[in-house]
């Protein structure tokens, strides 16, 4: 146990390290597009057209592969040993590539008619089409996170995290590359190009811990596969839960898109400042607890899970709570010192504050969702998640319709600036994700596993 602990901390603190180290050159890479573009129309266009393709790569080789893969990865790798292990990544790799290349090339063929009548029906015809145009450009970076994804579970499984810490920072570093580098000559599609370009760098480093750990690909396609169908029946609700939540953003930009320009990227802006501290905390103590989490289970050991994971929560409680207090009231000088300048004018910094603001009151929720779903994964047990995202979706939509017509009200009786009624949204996705980190630990409090 006082191993495990140790090793834990250990980890945590170099995931949390990379993590943190990734969002500062994610800060970098937001500042940048920030003073290149400020709130500009193009800029909406650009982060509302990222919508599908990573909902397409979230659904089938991002979280919901990564999350319920590694569970089954690591007990092929206690059982069979690594020559199993690389069996059956190749298998699910290879599934997961094809799968995700026929999605695209259907998304390919009809973007439009998804642009108006899903991702963005508030913008104008010259918009959507732009948008259409862009996101054809992202799910050619879908297709290389497909494999690259699946990497990174793989070196997880293996208690390698190094690599895969280090992969956001090169994917961040593709994009900087593209607005410096490309913007001059492509515009807003040089952002694009810098994607494609950082998702090649995010599958390039992690390759040496191919090497390192003996990987062997099977080119083979199948589902007859013992270890295949048992991570697909774990992945079916894990692919519900990432459908519920994406759906959320999906809502969020398609509501956004009839607020005015800007309102999509200061929610954007907003949202990415609330990932500085999520991910440094929540997501760092999450991703890993998860394979210590998936051996307490499998060796039958409830106390000592129970023990590490009630240390774990109070650890994010007594961390998250301050964080977010201060947050509230740096934000202000932070926007305004690091994002102002050129195209980033002093009215948009007011709008990325105050979505900052409604944000970082989810902080604590975001962070324990991070640890309550890897509970569950960790179990097996991929069902209760996606009804907890459904129940998510669900107080979303009726948080955004009702602060959505507050505010409106308020702003009638001119008492509340209409360009800032999109704030509305980003207070709403507060709201509905501390409700499903309460229900999700009461959840686990009643099962006694917390």
């Amino acid at each position: 146990m006082r191993y495990l602990s140790y090793r834990l901390v250990r980890t945590s603190l170099l995931v949390g390290a990379f993590f943190g180290l990734d969002k500062i050159v994610a800060l970098g890479r937001q500042v940048i597009i920030a003073r290149y573009f400020g709130l500009d129309p193009v800029l909406d266009a650009y982060n509302a057209s990222n919508n599908l393709p990573d909902t397409l790569f979230a659904l089938i080789s991002g979280g919901a592969l990564a999350i319920a893969f590694i569970p089954v990865l690591t007990e092929t790798l206690d059982r069979e040993g690594r020559a199993g292990a690389w069996k059956l990544f190749s298998l699910v790799a290879n599934l997961a590539f094809v799968v995700t290349a026929l999605c695209a090339a259907l998304i390919a063929l009809f973007p439009l008619v998804l642009v108006r009548r899903v991702v963005t029906p508030g913008f104008s015809l010259e918009q959507q089409l732009l948008v259409a145009d862009l996101m054809r450009l992202n799910l050619i970076a879908t297709l290389i996170f497909s494999i690259s994804g699946l990497v990174m579970g793989a070196l997880q499984a293996n208690q390698h995290f190094f690599l895969p810490a280090l992969a956001p920072i090169f994917y961040n570093i593709g994009q900087i590359v593209g607005v410096i580098l490309l913007k001059p000559a492509f515009g807003i599609h040089g952002l694009a190009y810098g994607v494609i370009l950082g998702a090649a760098l995010h599958l390039a480093i992690q390759v040496p811990g191919l090497v390192r750990y003996q990987f062997k690909w099977t080119p083979r396609l199948t589902l007859a596969d013992d270890g295949v169908r048992r991570v697909l029946r774990l992945m079916g609700p894990r692919i519900l839960t990432l459908a519920f939540i994406n759906l959320i953003f999906i809502v969020n930009d398609s509501l956004a898109s009839y607020l005015g320009p800007g309102a999509i990227s200061a929610l954007f802006y907003g949202w990415q400042i609330l990932q500085l501290p999520e991910t440094i905390i929540g997501t760092a103590v999450g991703t890993a607890l998860l394979p210590t989490l998936s051996e307490h289970v499998a060796r039958g050991e409830r106390a000592e899970l129970k023990r590490l994971l009630r240390r774990a929560i109070a650890i994010l409680l007594a961390i998250t709570i301050p964080v977010a207090l201060a947050s509230l009231v740096l934000v202000r000088p932070a926007v305004k010192l690091v994002f102002e300048g050129r195209a980033f004018t002093a009215e948009n910094s007011e709008y990325v504050i105050l979505a900052a603001r409604m944000f970082l009151l989810g902080l604590a929720g975001h962070a324990l969702i991070e640890v309550a779903a890897r509970t569950f994964y960790a179990h097996q047990d991929a069902r209760t998640p996606y009804r907890m995202a459904a129940l998510t979706l669900g107080v979303y939509v009726v948080f955004a319709f009702a602060f959505l017509g507050l505010y409106f009200g308020i702003a009638q009786r001119g008492m509340f600036n209409p360009y800032l009624i999109f704030t509305a949204l980003a207070l709403a996705n507060s709201l509905a994700f501390t409700t499903e980190a309460i229900v999700m630990l009461f959840i686990l409090h009643r099962r006694n596993i917390l």
